[in-house]
């Protein structure tokens, strides 16, 4: 160690020493740099990026080399060899090419050190391959321990630093060392070499010490190395910006609205994390308004979803322009925003709602049209209607459901008696979901018979649910529920397919009756639909009949009897059902041949001591038999019902009386039923 400090202090500049370590320093800091890329990159830019660390390499091997050579003062004349000067700077890059292939490609971790046992051993042979050009005019001796000690320094520095390179992502305290084991992987190799050389001059010799070819050779050396090594520098550090500036785009583009611009889902749901930790802190309140754009479907379908979208656009700006400190809006997706306060004062946040609900309501003025639209807005504030962020949310979005169904012309703030009623039918609607699904609903069957004969004419579908912590739901609760939340198409195709399998596989061939709700009636595809079933159950079109209410008629009436033609052109029966109620429109009746009229139970309870409803049942008979359509009277509980219907010449019954509904149809007994969407 003592000779190795002599050696530095005595024998070599102290200045070109530190130029040397300078070199090698930053010549270091390129190869970290680009080594990461080589790790990363695939494999033909990590190819492309292993020859530019491997040049870097060299560079700062070959440059610190001969720098340090032009200090240490040899006390004799001095020349290089040129061959085998350049083959130094060779051997530098080649070995450094294959150390650092293998460190950043190697299957397992252990390849860093081996990689970087690689790249020490080609800074020794460098080394040494340097030196053999480094002709002096003297004699040359040297010491075998030094020379040993320096390739197992280069050796065990360098793949120190490449070991840490290869294991981890390179953050600035790896880099940093990793940059400092790679200095001392060259320069301790260097000088312990260094150390171990002894000259001794030949007196004779009358050459300078240092000819001016030697130091412009030097110089142009430390020149051009250091411009390659400053080439490598800066290629990290542009390739480094560009991914920087790729990466904040790519944040950018995942935490904000393509179409508005406006914060996502994603950036509003660490906002609100954030907002409420705030308030935490300072003892304040969060204010968090749901919003949901009215009337924007009708700006779809009259001028088209370009519309919309500049629509959502232009009231997406309007939102942020009004904002104020610590208020924030994002876009969740279609027509849905949330905007965000933090607040200490009540009016505050009722003053930024009424301001949200002004810009929402102000017209949108086009080329060719202007919208109004206006918007149901729910407010909810932390930590009075909730204790979490997701229940900040979901309470929000109740006040903002019965805004919009209250047709409220303010922001509704929430209010745990009234929301939560709207919580319990969310929650009631997802399980039907759920239950539809997984198959968990029933059918049961009630039976139809022939009031003069007494004989079977058919069964009607009845769906049940029973809910497996609630028990039975009525289906007046769960049909406007599916009705309400989009999938009474799923209910409808499930009971449809559940009835027509079932009354494939009776022993008998009476019908069976299906309700069909409006909201089915308005799919263009509903014959299309029924017909697969059909053919998928093998169950004979005409076993099978439909039962609907003339209110899912008068909706769009021509589309609905333009559908009713397409079913019934299938071959399947066509009933009016809950005749007497509603319109009963005699029109409706001579626009579309129906093969059954269903009359109204309500008429059959009032029968028997009600002069008025025998009246209507006659009059209904009457228009049967004169349009040649069979009547069926529902709801049929007495005896005395029954005997009433018989005299006045009523077809066909159903109700308590004539069977329940039940499960199983037996052949032909009075223990069937009716199957449908329909909330019987």
């Amino acid at each position: 160690m003592i000779r190795l400090v002599m050696c530095i202090a005595i024998e070599h500049d102290p200045w070109l020493v530190a130029l040397a370590v300078a070199i090698c320093a930053i010549g270091a800091f390129a190869i970290v740099q680009m080594f990461e890329r080589v790790r990363d990159a695939q494999r033909m830019q990590g190819i492309a990026w292993a020859f530019l660390v491997a040049v870097a390499a060299s560079a700062t091997i070959w440059c610190t080399h001969f720098v340090a050579m032009l200090a240490y003062e040899a006390k004799a004349a001095v020349t290089l060899d040129p061959v085998l000067t350049i083959a130094s700077l060779m051997i530098a890059m080649v070995g450094s090419f294959i150390g650092f292939a293998v460190a950043a490609w190697g299957k397992s971790e252990t390849y860093g050190a081996i990689g970087g046992m690689i790249f020490g051993a080609a800074i020794a042979a460098m080394h040494f391959t340097g030196m053999t050009a480094y002709r002096v005019d003297g004699i040359v001796a040297w010491d075998g321990s030094y020379i040993a000690a320096a390739v197992i320094c280069g050796m065990g520095f360098a793949a120190a630093a490449l070991t840490m390179l290869r294991t981890g992502r390179v953050l600035r305290h790896r880099m940093l060392l990793s940059t400092a084991l790679i200095v001392l992987a060259i320069a301790s190799l260097h000088f312990l070499a260094m150390t171990a050389m002894r000259i001794t001059p030949m007196a004779l010799d009358a050459t300078p010490l240092r000819p001016a070819e030697f130091n412009a050779l030097a110089l142009a050396t430390v020149l051009v190395g250091g411009i390659v090594i400053a080439a490598g520098v800066f290629a990290a550090m542009l390739d480094r910006q560009t991914r920087s500036e790729a990466l904040r785009e790519m944040t950018r583009m995942a935490m904000n609205d393509a179409l508005t611009g406006l914060p996502n889902r994603a950036a509003f749901r660490a906002e609100l994390a954030r907002q409420i930790g705030a308030a935490i802190v300072n003892g304040e309140r969060v204010g968090l308004c749901a919003i949901d754009l009215d009337r924007f479907k009708e700006i779809n379908d009259v001028h088209g979803h370009k519309a919309g979208d500049e629509v959502l656009a232009r009231l997406a700006q309007r939102m942020r322009d009004t904002l104020g400190p610590n208020e924030f809006v994002a876009r969740l997706g279609g027509d849905e925003f949330v905007a965000l306060t933090h607040f200490t004062d009540r009016a505050q946040l009722t003053a930024f709602a009424a301001r949200l609900d002004a810009e929402l309501k102000a017209p949108l003025l086009f080329d060719d049209f202007e919208a109004r639209l206006g918007a149901s807005i729910g407010v909810a504030v932390f930590p009075d209607d909730a204790a979490t962020a997701e229940m900040l949310a979901n309470n929000a979005d109740l006040a903002m459901y019965r805004a919009k169904a209250d047709a409220a012309t303010m922001p509704c703030y929430y209010d745990w008696q009234l929301d939560e009623a709207i919580r319990d039918q969310r929650e009631l609607a997802a399980d039907l979901r759920g239950a539809i699904d997984r198959d968990e609903l029933d059918v049961h069957y009630q039976v139809q018979t022939s009031v003069t004969t007494g004989e079977v004419t058919g069964y009607e579908a009845l769906l049940r649910w029973t809910h497996p912590v609630r028990g039975a739901i009525p289906p007046t609760t769960f049909i406007p529920l599916a009705e309400a939340n989009g999938f009474i198409l799923a209910l409808g195709e499930w009971v449809m397919r559940r009835a027509c399998s079932d009354a494939a596989l009776w022993p008998h061939k009476s019908k069976v009756a299906v309700n069909v709700s409006p909201l089915q009636l308005a799919h263009i595809d509903l014959p299309r639909l029924f017909h697969q079933i059909l053919l998928d159950t093998g169950l004979p079109p005409r076993r099978l009949e439909i039962e609907l209410t003339e209110t899912a008629i008068i909706a769009d009436r021509e589309r609905a009897l333009h559908v009713l033609r397409q079913i019934k052109a299938l071959g399947i029966g066509v009933a009016l059902d809950d005749f007497g109620t509603g319109y009963s429109s005699l029109e409706t009746l001579r626009a579309f041949p129906f093969d059954k009229i269903k009359l109204d139970r309500f008429f059959a309870s009032e029968l028997e001591d009600n002069i008025q409803s025998t009246a209507i049942l006659r009059a209904v008979l009457a228009l049967g038999k004169s349009l040649s359509i069979p009547i069926l009277a529902e709801g049929i509980e007495t005896p005395e019902q029954l005997d009433v219907l018989r005299r006045e010449g009523c077809d066909e019954v159903q109700g308590f009386l004539i069977g329940r509904p039940g499960r199983a149809v037996a052949d032909g007994e009075n223990d069937g039923g009716e199957a449908g969407v329909r909330a019987a």
